[in-house]
C-alpha cells in the first residue's frame, strides 16, 4: 500500500496518547491533582469513611477551604517577588476581632462583620506594602517583623480569653455548616475567590503586570509600570484575603484563642511553592497554589489514617516543599540553557 500525504500527515493514536500524557505530566497543577487522587484512594482503602460518607465528603471539601484562601493571597505576593509571613497573625487578629464584634456589638449584621474583617486584613496588608515599597526593606524582613507585631497585638488583646461558639450568633455559625448542593458554603466562597483572582491574573492588565514585576522589577520600572502601586496592591489583596480567612476560621471552628493561625503562614507559602509558584517570583498560578493547599491538608488528614508517625508527617510536607523548589530551579536552568542555545544558533 502506497503512503499518501494524507496518511503520512495523520498522527497515530499512540503519538496522540503520548502528547496527551506529556501535557498532563508536564502540568504542575494536573500532577498535583493526580497525587491528591492517589492519596485519597490510599486513605479510602484503609478507611472507607474517609470519602464514602456524608461527613467524610464534607470534610474533604471543607478542610482545605481556609488555607486555600490564604494560599491564593500568598501566591499573588510571591509572584511579585515578595513574601508575606504575617498572614497567620492577620488571620488571628481578624478571627478574634470577629468574635469580639459579635459580643460587644450584638446588633451588628453578619455581613457588616465580614466586611470589617476583610477591611482590617486589607489595612494590615497595606502596612506591609507601604513598608516594603517605600521603606525599601526586603519583604522577608518586613513581614517577619509585622508577623510578631500582629501576633503580639492579638496576644495582648485576647490574653487568656477565648471566643466560644456560645458567644456567636447562630446565623453566623451556620456559615461554617451550611451546604450548597452538598458542597460546604466555605468551600464555595474559597472557589469563588480562586476563580476571581485567577481570572484577574490571567486576563487583566494589572494581573499581567504582577508577573512582569516579579520577573524583573527594574526592567518593569524602566518600562513604565507602576511597580510601587502594584506591590502595595498585592500586599493589600493578600491581607484582605487573610482577613476573610480569619472570618471563615471563626465560622468554621466557633472557638478562637490568641493562638489561632499559628504556623499557617508557612503552610500558605508552602502550598503556593508546591503548586508551582516560583519563590523568586514571575511565574506560577493561583490554581497551582490552590491545588497545593488541597494537597497539604489532604496529606495532613490522610497520613494518620495510614499510621504514619507525626515526625514523618512533617517530613513529608518538608520534602514536598524542598522538592518543589529544586524542581523550579532545575526547570528555570533548563529554560535558560535552551534560550542560550537558540541565541548561539542565530
Amino acid at each position: 500500500m502506497t503512503a499518501t500525504p494524507q496518511t503520512l500527515a495523520r498522527p497515530s493514536r499512540l503519538s496522540t496518547s503520548q502528547k496527551i500524557l506529556r501535557n498532563v505530566l508536564g502540568s504542575r497543577e494536573m500532577a498535583i491533582v493526580v497525587v491528591i487522587g492517589i492519596v485519597v484512594a490510599a486513605a479510602t482503602s484503609m478507611n472507607s469513611n474517609f470519602l464514602f460518607t456524608a461527613q467524610g465528603w464534607r470534610d474533604l471539601l471543607l478542610t482545605p477551604s481556609i488555607l486555600l484562601v490564604l494560599a491564593v493571597g500568598s501566591a499573588v505576593v510571591i509572584i511579585t517577588r515578595n513574601v508575606d509571613l504575617s498572614v497567620g497573625s492577620t488571620l488571628a487578629i481578624t478571627a478574634y476581632l470577629t468574635g469580639r464584634l459579635f459580643i460587644d456589638f450584638p446588633a451588628l449584621p453578619v455581613v457588616a462583620v465580614v466586611l470589617i474583617g476583610i477591611l482590617v486584613g486589607a489595612l494590615l496588608g497595606l502596612i506591609n506594602g507601604l513598608l516594603v515599597a517605600f521603606g525599601r526593606v526586603p519583604a522577608l524582613v518586613v513581614t517577619l517583623g509585622t508577623m510578631y507585631v500582629y501576633r503580639g497585638i492579638v496576644l495582648t488583646w485576647a490574653g487568656s480569653d477565648r471566643i466560644n461558639a456560645s458567644d456567636l450568633p447562630r446565623e453566623f455559625l451556620r456559615l461554617g455548616t451550611l451546604q450548597v448542593m452538598s458542597i460546604p458554603l466555605l468551600t464555595v466562597i474559597a472557589v469563588v475567590i480562586l476563580l476571581a483572582v485567577g481570572y484577574y491574573l490571567s486576563t487583566a492588565r494589572g494581573g499581567r503586570e504582577f508577573y512582569a514585576i516579579g520577573s524583573d522589577p527594574q526592567a518593569a520600572e524602566l518600562y513604565g509600570l507602576s511597580v510601587t502601586r502594584r506591590v502595595i496592591g498585592a500586599f493589600v489583596l493578600c491581607g484582605a484575603l487573610a482577613g476573610l480567612a480569619g472570618v471563615m476560621y471563626t465560622a468554621r471552628y466557633g472557638t478562637v484563642s490568641a493562638g489561632a493561625g499559628s504556623g499557617w503562614e508557612l503552610e500558605a507559602i508552602g502550598a503556593a511553592v508546591i503548586g508551582g509558584v516560583a519563590i523568586f517570583g514571575g511565574s506560577g498560578t493561583v490554581w497551582g497554589a490552590a491545588a497545593g493547599a488541597v494537597l497539604l491538608m489532604t496529606i495532613n488528614r490522610t497520613l494518620p489514617i495510614l499510621g504514619v508517625p507525626d515526625f514523618w508527617q512533617r517530613a513529608v510536607v518538608g520534602a514536598l516543599i524542598i522538592g518543589a523548589i529544586v524542581l523550579d530551579r532545575y526547570l528555570a536552568a533548563r529554560q535558560a540553557r535552551k534560550l542560550q542555545e537558540a541565541r548561539d544558533q542565530v
